[in-house]
């Protein structure tokens, strides 16, 4: 029998025949490995390989660390199993100069369909002999811990048209055509009514919680230089006023410089992920806001609306969540 290779938490809807097809598909889409050909001019190892290759065993002790706190943190939202570490690839060297890796590098993340995650190490990747140093360690423990949050979402596939289509995602839900529950956010919004902003920004929160966790038990510090304490400050979401002052006038890089390119990545996450979450949190959850973020991770997970419904009606009365959220309630 074909292996399905379903996650924790997926799920495939239909009727028998056409749930059979969409989990043929699926498996296929999973065996193969050729979602890294977006990135021709990278080559990749695997997670578990890179970490262990690095001669600094101190860095691999952070990283670990990391990984059994983020799993036992995920295990009280009710996340059973972490994303298998041979279903992550990570860019280690480049033939681009201008390539500088790490979270924010262009088109990697968690791709829902292959059930694997393509990433790339923190640093200047045409560099062969490049230091390996704990921004390296951190920075791929967030990245490790976000794909994990998404790898373990509530999902749900059908088949439409003959197209494998997901129209749950955690909180969030499309139609078979494709429309989505809640609208895109307006340009230049300071604050977030989307929710595939909601559920990006709730995982981010966790995964930067993890890497500010086991930087405090190692009292890691900032780095050598402007460029690295801005990385470490993002890494642990401790970015500071000023920071995001400075951020926020990265609207295009500054030249093609990789740590220019890279900047405005970080520039452009934070202005329309993390400060619109936060600033979301902050109006509607107020001083409880950390007890609407745990509702929004645990529905993220089990796709259970309950908690996160029954949040906003005590607060804000019947129907919180639709006029919050659905498009057509705007």
């Amino acid at each position: 029998m074909t292996p399905t290779f379903l996650g924790p938490n997926e799920h495939v809807s239909g009727d028998l025949e056409s749930r059979a097809e969409a989990m043929q598909r699926l498996a296929f889409a999973r065996a193969s490995v050729t979602f890294t050909g977006h990135h021709p001019n990278l080559s990749f190892s695997l997670l578990h390989w890179v970490v262990d290759g690095w001669r600094d065993r101190r860095l691999q002790e952070i990283f670990y660390a990391g990984v059994a706190d983020l799993s036992q943190r995920f295990r009280g939202f009710g996340l059973l199993g972490t994303l298998p570490v041979d279903r992550v690839w990570v860019g280690i060297r480049s033939t681009d100069a201008s390539s500088f890796g790490g979270f924010h590098y262009p088109q990697q993340g968690y791709r829902h369909v292959q059930l694997g995650a393509v990433v790339t190490r923190y640093g200047h990747l045409a560099a062969p002999d490049h230091e390996q140093t704990t921004l390296t360690a951190l920075d791929l423990l967030r990245t490790y811990a976000h794909d994990c949050l998404h790898y373990g979402s509530f999902r749900v596939y059908t088949l439409h048209n003959d197209t494998l289509t997901r129209i749950r995602y955690g909180l969030n839900r499309r139609d078979p055509n494709g429309a989505s529950y809640s609208a895109c956010d307006r340009p230049g919004s300071r604050t977030t009514r989307n929710l595939g902003i909601v559920t990006e920004g709730a995982v981010d929160r966790e995964a930067r919680a993890v890497v500010r966790q086991v930087a405090a038990k190692y009292n890691l510090e900032a780095g050598h230089t402007p460029f690295d304490g801005l990385a470490f400050r993002d890494a642990t979401g401790q970015l500071s006023g000023t920071d995001r002052s400075s951020l926020a006038s990265l609207t295009e890089p500054a030249g093609a410089e990789n740590r220019s390119l890279y900047l405005a990545a970080m520039a452009s996450y934070e202005r329309v992920v993390n400060f619109r979450y936060e600033t979301f949190l902050t109006e509607i959850g107020g001083g409880d806001q950390q007890d609407l973020h745990d509702a929004i991770i645990r529905g993220t997970i089990s796709g259970d609306h309950a908690e996160v419904y029954a949040w906003l009606e005590d607060r804000y009365g019947p129907n919180a969540f639709e006029q919050l959220f659905r498009a057509d309630a705007k």
